[in-house]
């Protein structure tokens, strides 16, 4: 299996996860895997683009500099990233995952799960040309 469909793969099975999480009203571990899908697919495209090995970073913002794409991003993608990077959380205290989780509604989440397949298109069909 080459590397871009390593990646693309595992973002196809986060999305059924994150699907599962949204009906079960799990919102903050399915904004985690929104976070999770983006992230991979911005591995693919450094996977693709540069044909390197990605970095072990979360950063949604330097993973689309590193592969190139950061010029190519719309604003709407911009702040998609700049939301859904908050939700990176394996490492944040209860309190924090407390607040955060006030903040999530279902409309915001059905927002965040519409916005991750969206740019998951948008990443596929940009490995594509």
């Amino acid at each position: 299996m080459d590397k871009i469909q390593y990646w693309l793969d595992l973002c196809d099975d986060n999305l059924i996860t994150a699907k599962w999480l949204l009906e079960g009203k799990r919102y903050l571990d399915m904004a985690f895997f929104c976070h999770q899908i983006t992230e991979k697919a911005l591995k693919a495209v450094v996977a693709g683009i540069t044909e390197e090995t990605p970095p072990k970073i979360h950063d949604l913002h330097k993973l689309a500099k590193h592969g190139k794409i950061q010029d190519k991003l719309t604003n709407e993608q911009r702040m998609f990233l700049d939301n859904i990077a908050g939700y990176q959380i394996e490492a944040r205290y209860p309190e924090t995952k407390e607040r955060i989780s006030k903040t999530l509604t279902t409309q915001k989440c059905e927002q965040y799960l519409e916005q991750t397949e969206e740019f998951l298109c948008w990443i596929k069909k940009l490995l594509e040309a």
